[in-house]
């Protein structure tokens, strides 16, 4: 017995061409039956079997929050036997082999996970979502720096601590000399390296040297500051942004002929992806990481005393950033719970946390987001690499407290022009933070030459930067990763809209299709007849329906006749 399908309630004839015009409608039931089937498996486990998939679900997680807590507690045995430097830098060995791991592989991560996903990106896509991304970006760094300065004039953390000073913590000094015109400068510099080999480790600064231009009336020679180019150790991050990018874009235009080298990058990627994994598997590296820092505090309890309120108002400013601000815009742009989504990112804020880097954060949260939270690869791939680089919004915080802290430490009050400045400055000045330990306090540099204030307390900063660094990286990655399900929410809203589109565009043909063959068959008397010598046999009446389908199919869903199908439609008309 010949098998029917149908098509709006009417029977047809089962066959190649029919089947394609169903698929579609059919993979959303199978869907549904598959999960229908797991959930009735998941009801059959014994509590031994879910203990055992959760472990090994969660196994990273376990081991990474293991490793931070071992690390606390290793540190705070081991600091009462008064180790020398030499003997802490023994100690420290196993996190810093952790962090030379995770550096070595930003760079070809960043690298080819902006090939790849600018090259799986349409132009159209991708203009439309890095513009979102940028917007993003901005808004949400402009809106951590408003909650750094309402926080830095509300707890006022350096009014009273005129007398606190470097030398009274026996602190080194730290001082920049750098013009705020040249350091934005740089910025654009780095965008455009001179050598791509060279910015895998090395960036562009400006330095200056004191050149003489003659003398005064007195005799006295006259120097002038000239500012020159020269190259410093650290990952020219900005520059590999740009590029990868901009030459994934030119392998999706080069169309087949790039077809290779996408999918060489792609495998590049996952190849990548894989030594992720095994890195992440290696929980005493953190221990270790967080048990030397704390090994090498020395007087930790003056330090909270004579900082403790700059370091409660840049860890309130996190909280409130990281746990109120950055979540509403999630649930205000997807309706769906930020905290859930923040659940499945537990490993790489453990990682933000012990290594204080959201480059070497990169790596674990790019395979957290993907796995944990179904996030496309398209997307993540694309948009985690520039928010590492461009989004620290636990950054402009601390960097805002900080610029507010010396002026109040300084008794200098600051007008209204000066805290748009500092704003401003903080918002543009967070993009060419280095994704490093204590990467921003160079850039508080930046907002106090921009104000005027002076930079040689910047040493209090860096005194205290290795407890509140570690919040900020946690936000910073926070950023990241909202930032990724806000966009891949977006996309996925767009492909349901264009696949909404095509299947109403598809149900009128099929409507459309059946009512001309019915009333062929009702008006002309030459179907009617060949209808009836023809009765029995399938195939004649699907080259009917073929022949009246075949413009339809073509607009709607691209599908190409054969021409032996044509032919034969053809025929039967004549």
């Amino acid at each position: 017995m010949e098998k029917k399908s149908e098509i709006n309630g009417h029977a047809m004839p089962s066959s190649a061409s029919t089947a394609r015009m169903l698929e579609n409608s059919e993979e959303p039931v199978e869907e549904d039956q598959q999960q229908k089937e797991e959930e009735k498996e998941k009801k059959k486990w014994g509590f031994k079997e879910r203990l055992t998939r959760f472990l090994s679900r969660n196994l990273l997680v376990i081991l990474t929050v293991s490793g931070v807590l071992v690390g606390v507690g290793l540190g705070m045995v081991v600091r009462g036997m008064n180790l020398s430097k030499a003997q802490m830098s023994h100690l420290a060995f196993p996190g810093e082999m952790l962090l030379r791991m995770l550096k070595m592989i930003i760079l070809p991560l960043v690298v080819c996970s902006l090939v790849s996903g600018a090259a799986s990106l349409d132009t159209r896509s991708l203009g439309k979502l890095g513009g979102i991304a940028v917007a993003y970006f901005l808004v949400t760094t402009l809106i951590a720096s408003g909650i750094g300065v309402a926080l830095a004039f509300i707890i006022k953390p350096g009014v009273g601590a005129g007398a606190l000073n470097t030398n009274s913590l026996g602190l080194e000094s730290v001082s920049s000399n750098k013009e705020t015109t040249d350091s934005f400068l740089d910025l654009a510099r780095n965008l455009f390296p001179s050598n791509l080999v060279a910015a895998a480790f090395r960036s562009y600064a400006t330095d200056y040297k004191m050149v003489a231009v003659g003398n005064d009336t007195n005799g006295t020679t006259l120097y002038q500051k000239v500012p020159i180019g020269t190259e410093v150790d650290g990952m020219n991050i900005l520059g590999l942004v740009l590029f990868a990018m901009m030459f994934g874009v030119a392998l999706r235009i080069l169309g087949e002929e790039g077809e290779e080298l996408i999918r060489f990058f792609n495998a590049f990627n996952e190849a990548t992806m894989v030594l992720v994994s095994w890195i992440m598997y290696i929980p005493f590296g953190i221990m270790f990481l967080v048990g030397s820092k704390i090994v090498e505090m020395e007087d930790v309890v003056l330090l909270v005393t004579s900082l403790g309120k700059y370091i409660f108002a840049s860890i309130l400013g996190h909280i409130i950033h990281g746990g109120i601000v950055l979540p509403l815009i999630y649930f205000a742009f997807t309706r769906k719970n930020p905290y859930s989504f923040l659940s499945g990112l537990i490993t790489p804020f453990t990682t933000a946390f012990a290594t204080c880097s959201s480059s070497a954060t990169l790596p674990s949260m790019i395979k957290c987001v993907e796995e944990n939270n179904g996030v496309d690869k398209r997307i993540s791939r694309f948009i985690l690499p520039i928010g590492a680089t461009v989004n620290m919004d636990g950054a402009a915080i601390f960097q805002c407290i900080a610029a507010v802290f010396i002026a109040q430490l300084n008794n200098t009050e600051l007008n209204a022009g000066q805290i748009f400045t500092i704003l401003v400055t903080a918002t543009a000045s967070s993009v060419g933070a280095a994704g490093i330990p204590a990467g921003g306090i160079i850039t508080i540099a930046i907002i106090l030459e921009a104000i005027g204030l002076p930079t040689n307390d910047l040493s209090l900063m860096l005194a205290v930067d290795w407890i509140v660094d570690r919040t900020t990286t946690v936000v910073n990655v926070e950023g990241d990763a909202l930032g990724a399900g806000i966009l891949h929410h977006i996309n996925q809203l767009e492909m349901k809209k264009h696949q909404q589109e095509v299947a109403k565009e598809l149900e009128e043909v099929k409507v459309e299709s059946v009512a001309n063959v019915q009333a062929e068959e009702e008006t002309s008397p030459l179907v009617v007849h060949q209808t009836k010598i023809l009765e029995g046999m399938p195939e004649a009446i699907e080259s009917v329906l073929l022949a009246v389908c075949e413009p339809h199919l073509q607009a709607a869903s691209g599908v190409r006749l054969h021409g032996y199908m044509t032919k034969r439609c053809r025929n039967l008309n004549q």
